[in-house]
């Protein structure tokens, strides 16, 4: 039976490692559609179908399926921007020519524009999760079935203090946070009307609630903060080797490892439990930053991966956005993230907001200075210095594209096209 101290002494040293900055990765989801005709849904036989070619075909990043069918690609830790950016481009193109064979294609939105939300997956520890989310609400199932993002993982940092220090980044990444969630705002509909939001994958993370979705306070030892998070955040289920698993309501994991009941936790339930709390930043040994919505365009990702790499892994670059940032750090209140006022105007209006849009200009043109240092190519810095110019400062976001184009005179179709071809976002292709 684990006790409180080895629980906590766990969480320290699973949870930072610390260590010079020197890796970095990506997990890009998609959803999954028609290639010609994104509007119409696919079915299950489909997607059971395209999954198993697809399982056969051999590539570096992990593949894994999400529970309402989203497909996802997670790259290995590469030591550098370029080596990141060309794995994952090379097995995204493997994996849309298997699916463009069955006449299938991958869309970067962040939430479903068409389709309500459907479980793909049917396992136990989806099951639980539909069951723990349902008691607040019905943001828990788009999260889980109508969602896709593009998640940066960062080293933690290094021990000792400055820009690339482990508090500094913990900080960071947190305040940082509403500046990506609104430069790369791309949710603005749910059944092919506005939400009055830019980014509704970010609401729906808002509205499943702190417990599960969000992080511990900012202030103190980092270590010790997450620590204290899980200890007191609610078990979302006791595995069970057969049968349904149990969801108790509100019995966090510090009341199950005094109580013992209805068994003793272990070391596997802990592991187990730190894979079910989902803050906008996740310690895992590095940083997972989860608050940018999956982007439009076959390379839509490379730019917020770029740009998320240079301010946090060049040291002027960080320096620089700490600067950007700390002044809208008030407007959180001192409330953790994602459950505070800053946080929650990002995802209504995005780059609208003046102080996010000028903190926004900042960070983008310190990530333009930073990426020739970090190796970045000519195309990839073309593509973020094109996003810059056509969104960032213009305070508009890819939200503002599909609203645009819904209240377009042609009407609604087609609305979004599935990333396919040679082309990125903005014409070129910008993975070499």
């Amino acid at each position: 039976m684990l006790a409180e101290a080895e629980i906590e002494a766990l969480v320290h040293g699973i949870c930072f490692k610390t260590g010079p900055p020197s890796s970095l990765g990506v997990e890009v989801e998609w959803l999954v559609h028609e290639l010609r005709q994104p509007q119409l849904p696919v079915t299950t036989e489909r997607l059971e179908a395209a999954y198993a070619a697809l399982r056969t075909v051999p590539l570096k990043s992990a593949l894994t399926v999400e529970p309402g069918g989203q497909l996802e690609l997670s790259s290995p830790p590469a030591g550098s921007l370029m080596e990141c950016i060309g794995t994952v481009s090379a097995d995204l193109d493997a994996v849309r020519a298997v699916l463009a064979a069955d006449g299938l294609g991958l869309v970067g939105v962040g939430h479903d524009p068409w389709h309500a939300p459907r479980r793909f997956l049917r396992e136990p520890r989806y099951d639980a999760l539909e069951t723990s989310l349902d008691r607040t609400g019905r943001a828990g199932r788009h999260m889980m079935c109508a969602s896709a993002s593009v998640q940066v993982c960062l080293d933690a940092g290094h021990e000792e203090p400055g820009p690339l220090g482990h508090g500094r980044r913990w900080w960071l990444a947190h305040q940082l946070g509403p500046v990506l969630v609104a430069a790369f705002a791309n949710s603005p509909l749910v059944g092919l009307r506005p939400t009055g939001w830019k980014s509704t994958r970010q609401l729906a993370w808002m509205e499943i609630g702190p417990a599960r979705a969000g992080a511990p306070p900012l202030d103190g030892d980092p270590r010790a903060a997450w620590a204290r998070h899980v200890m007191d955040s609610p078990v979302m289920c006791i595995r069970r080797e057969s049968g349904p698993w149990d969801v108790p309501d509100g019995l966090t994991f510090r009341e199950w490892t005094r109580s013992g009941a209805p068994r003793p936790p272990t070391r596997e339930d802990l592991d187990y439990h730190l894979t079910t709390l989902f803050p906008p930043v996740r310690p895992r040994g590095h940083l997972e930053l989860r608050m940018i919505d999956a982007q439009p365009g076959e390379d839509g990702w490379i730019v917020p991966l770029a740009v998320t790499a240079a301010l946090f892994d060049d040291p002027q670059a960080a320096e620089t956005a700490y600067r950007a940032v700390k002044p809208l750090a008030e407007r959180s209140l001192s409330l953790p993230a994602p459950q505070n006022p800053l946080w929650a105007d990002a995802a209504r209006v995005g780059l609208a907001d003046e102080e996010l849009r000028e903190a926004a200009v900042l960070c983008f043109r310190a990530a333009l200075e930073a990426l020739p240092r970090i190796g970045a190519t000519t195309e990839v810095r073309d593509a973020v210095a094109a996003y810059l110019d056509r969104y960032v400062t213009q305070g508009r976001c890819p939200a503002d594209d599909l609203l645009d184009q819904l209240r377009g005179p042609v009407g609604p179709q087609p609305l979004i096209h599935p990333a396919g071809g040679t082309t990125g976002a903005h014409g070129k292709d910008i993975r070499t």
